[in-house]
């Protein structure tokens, strides 16, 4: 009896590939999908996301702009307002500045402004932070300015799932949605069958991708595969970690994020962005009034400084790393689990452990 061995069409694939298959199946689905921005005609972008869709839907649907991104964003809304969908490309982070009072005059108010009769279905993909190499005004981690902007959806995907399902479920929301894309994450490989995509959760929804107990490490974007890796080497210490990919910044998936701070009792964000302003300090504060009476220590932050974006060789010493992250985590009074009254050393457990000896004051962490 021969028994028959089933096969799919899963194969590696890159984030990059599953944004472009995103692309090119939401512009087929949907004629009223148009993709505009600076060379994403002809040479299919700087990141190459958008490779080969002017050559087949035509460079009406695909089209090449000036460099003008006030312009670009300007000519989204009206698209917009006119039934299309446009998805448009900020070639950088830092590219986008210019097109901020658009978005924050119009895009972000225009359906409020006029009770609902013209919705902004407009994604404005962004490539944002570091990790390649790049000089300032190609490696900023802008999202604060976003989510302070009332009237935007702000999603980062950190998989290569979740790049294609998200910008899927952002072209076609009729809610404006600031799609940030981890440039450092653009070849990252994972199994995947982009012609039958797995489900993913929509935007608004946390995932917990690694389950723990002992504290949980909150993260978006480019800094969840670093989390990864520090809840894997922090084993070696003791401590088993929880790690939540929020993928969705705006709206915020509070439940998720505190009910796993609630089992574990710790908490530490972990983002590129600068520490001041950033969007841990919300997280923290969030988190503290939900969650006070679980807390454990107060909720620390891992941030790239507060600084300008460095020069390419010293950014590895800006962006958190799995060193930082095991810092943070040293600090948050083990020793309060680990004293046992009358022991008569008079030290806790958790002190002779020395967890890891962590300096008294670390850029970059709170």
């Amino acid at each position: 009896m021969t028994t028959a061995v089933a096969t799919t069409g899963r194969k590696p694939a890159t984030m990059s590939q599953a944004l472009n298959r995103a692309l090119r199946d939401a512009m087929a689905d949907d004629p009223a999908v148009h993709v505009l921005g600076e060379d994403v005609g002809t040479l299919g972008g700087v990141f190459r996301i958008t490779d080969g869709l002017a050559k087949e839907f035509g460079e009406d649907r695909c089209t090449d702009t000036p460099l003008a991104e006030a312009g670009i964003l300007g000519t989204a809304v009206g698209m917009a307002m006119y039934g299309l969908r446009p998805v448009v490309e900020m070639q950088f982070d830092a590219f986008a500045y210019p097109a901020l009072e658009q978005l924050i005059s119009h895009v972000s108010r225009m359906r409020n402004r006029t009770r609902g009769a013209l919705p902004m279905p407009i994604t404005v993909r962004v490539p944002y932070g570091g990790g390649i190499g790049g000089v300032e005004h190609h490696s900023d981690s802008s999202e604060a300015l976003y989510m302070a902007t009332p009237g935007l959806h702000v999603v980062t995907p950190a998989t290569v799932a979740d790049a294609y399902g998200l910008l899927r479920a952002a072209i076609a929301s009729d809610d404006p949605v600031v799609f940030l894309e981890p440039k450092r994450l653009y070849w990252s490989k994972a199994d995947w069958e982009p012609d039958r995509p797995e489900e993913v959760p929509g935007i608004g929804t946390a995932v917990v991708r690694r389950r723990g107990t002992s504290a949980t490490l909150i993260t978006y974007g480019p800094s969840l595969p670093v989390c990864l890796e520090a809840a894997e080497a922090a084993t070696a210490e003791g401590w088993d970690l929880e790690v939540v990919d929020l993928r969705s910044l705006v709206p915020l998936d509070e439940e998720t994020v505190c009910a796993s701070v609630r089992r574990t009792g710790r908490a530490v964000v972990v983002h590129e962005a600068t520490g001041f302003g950033g969007p841990g300090g919300e997280l923290a504060a969030r988190i503290t009034e939900r969650c006070f009476h679980h807390l454990e220590a107060p909720v620390l932050r891992v941030t790239g400084f507060d600084i300008p974006y460095p020069p390419p060789m010293l950014e590895k010493h800006h962006l958190p790393g799995v060193d930082r992250v095991l810092d943070a985590v040293a600090r948050l009074q083990w020793e309060a689990d680990w004293t046992s009254p009358g022991n008569g050393s008079g030290v806790s457990q958790g002190s002779a452990q020395g967890a890891r000896g962590v300096p008294g004051a670390q850029g970059g962490v709170r």
